[in-house]
């Protein structure tokens, strides 16, 4: 299983975003007897590098070629919150080794990004997922990434492995609608929507009971 962190924001920025997927990796590894894995992508934690949308996307890609190069791995599955399930879900379509990804309260698209690119860099520097004053060097290039990756299409793309899209009934940062979007490109999305929750998911036990029940029913397959 490879776990991806969500995009750093002002409560939880880019030197701190993540370190809890790694309590998730241990809880797969230890309960279920999984190999977990759990990256920081570039321009987050101790991570080199920093933020472009295609840049996470390579990210994804490999760790998913360290994880092929592991003796006791055949399938991999991709879990991520936020925008790293939708950077995963993109990165695993043309990976034959993944089974089935995992999307928790990701958006279907980045068009709100794509609309207002300047902000968005600002507020990377600002939470230290940039940090190279030079970057990017090509701004047009960064900011052509934002609406050129599509989620939905991925998903389509993605059939007919199996996709679970988790997401909270009252998710503050992206709405429940991308998460039927989302399912709507895939005809066998197994969308679970949870009463109640927001968009910290991983942190909602029946979110985390409802995906480790989910990988579990997948693996028997």
């Amino acid at each position: 299983m490879l776990f991806l962190h969500g995009f750093p924001s002002g409560a939880i920025d880019a030197a701190h975003i993540g370190l809890d997927m790694v309590g998730f990796a241990n809880r797969l590894s230890t309960e279920m007897g999984w190999i977990a894995l759990a990256i920081r992508f570039r321009g987050c934690g101790t991570s080199t590098g920093d933020f472009s949308l295609n840049g996470w996307v390579e990210d994804v890609q490999a760790g998913l070629m360290y994880m092929r190069s592991l003796e006791r791995v055949d399938r991999i599955w991709v879990c991520g919150t936020g925008t790293g399930g939708s950077v995963g879900l993109i990165g695993a379509v043309t990976d034959d080794a993944v089974a089935g990804v995992a999307m928790l309260g990701s958006p279907a698209d980045f068009n709100d990004w794509a609309q207002q690119p300047d902000r968005l860099l600002r507020h990377a520097k600002d939470v230290g997922a940039i940090k190279s004053e030079d970057f990017p060097t090509d701004l047009l290039g960064w900011k052509a990434e934002l609406r050129a990756a599509r989620p939905t299409v991925a998903a389509q793309a993605f059939e007919p492995r199996p996709l679970l899209v988790l997401h909270g009934v009252v998710d503050e940062v992206v709405p429940q609608l991308d998460a039927r979007a989302i399912a709507d490109a895939h005809s066998s999305t197994d969308l679970r929507l949870v009463g109640g929750a927001g968009h910290q998911l991983r942190h909602d036990p029946r979110a985390v009971a409802i995906l480790l029940g989910w990988l579990e029913r997948c693996r028997r397959s």
